[in-house]
């Protein structure tokens, strides 16, 4: 957020808790999405202000924010606790309320009177889901290809356990049913909802089902041939190189790519050669190119056009 907990009351820091209470009645009724559907602007000032009221309506949270030890999204400044300390601190709001509609003392109050508003009067309590609760999480090529079981600990302290199923990618969200934030008035809990971000691998790139691997071979094998051992994500393979195999070739190792979560396909490895020279040329090598170039000369740009 980039205003403060108060100027999204619109109250002063000094303000006392009956004069941050009733300003919060007043814009939580102004911007109820209940009230104005289908308004996305006012639903997010509507989270806001629930947010911002759940940590100043808390004496201890409202201290601990005027301290400087929680930011605005009740999380812990500057040390970052639990898996946070792990996370990669350059990316901000790792852990994120879509909402924060806890610690909300009189919010039945609030929400009576609008369902009374909508319902004309009946009096009737309103229900109210919680809000769901967004969490970032890295996790490593080989677990989202291979599917993996991860614990996590939320700022808040709860700790979750997660499956992450095979096949999943950067930017794809793991739905975790009513694990957010507790309904209001006895309505459904919120869910928990983990985005996934692979981190980069060594050795092994994705292209949809199928896994990309440069893979280095001396002018020999290139040559000559042969039986080579191959890194896949599911372990080492034999694989035959073919004579004459050139740098840019592309061989395929048919079923050790990804596996789908339908578990009905699964992608190929494939395989791009990539001839590597010696640091040093001695001298037994260079005299037979040298003698090799003299009697068979071979120009592989021969058949291309290269001129500028």
């Amino acid at each position: 957020m980039s205003k403060t907990l108060y100027e999204i009351l619109g109250v002063e820091k000094s303000a006392p808790d009956d004069e941050i209470r009733k300003s919060y009645r007043k814009l939580a009724k102004q911007y109820h999405p209940d009230l104005n559907p289908g308004d996305k602007e006012a639903e997010e000032r509507f989270k806001d202000v629930a947010s911002a009221f759940a940590i100043l309506d808390d004496k201890d949270k409202r201290a601990r924010y005027d301290a400087g030890e929680i930011d605005e999204a009740g999380a812990e400044k500057p040390q970052y606790e639990f898996y946070r300390q792990h996370a990669d601190t350059d990316r901000q709001h790792q852990y994120h309320s879509s909402a924060g509609y806890e610690d909300f003392a009189d919010m039945g109050d609030v929400f009576s009177e609008i369902f009374r508003q909508q319902r004309g009067g009946g009096g009737r309590q309103f229900k109210m889901r919680g809000a769901d609760v967004r969490y970032h999480m890295k996790v490593t090529f080989l677990e989202a290809a291979k599917g993996a079981k991860k614990r996590i600990t939320m700022p808040d302290g709860v700790t979750l356990d997660v499956s992450i199923p095979r096949g999943i990618d950067s930017g794809q969200t793991i739905r975790l049913k009513g694990k957010g934030h507790p309904g209001i008035n006895g309505g459904a809990a919120g869910d928990a909802l983990v985005e996934i971000e692979v981190e980069p691998h060594s050795l092994f790139e994705r292209d949809g089902l199928d896994i990309l691997i440069d893979f280095p071979i001396a002018i020999d094998e290139a040559v000559l041939g042969g039986k080579v051992e191959v890194p896949t994500i599911s372990g080492t393979v034999r694989m035959t190189l073919p004579k004459g195999a050139s740098s840019g070739q592309t061989l395929r190792l048919a079923g050790r790519g990804i596996k789908a979560r339908s578990g009905k396909t699964k992608g190929d490895q494939l395989v791009r050669l990539k001839i590597v020279l010696p640091q040093e040329i001695d001298t037994e090598l260079e005299a037979f190119m040298t003698s090799w170039r003299e009697k068979h000369a071979f120009d592989p740009r021969a058949d291309r056009e290269f001129a500028t």
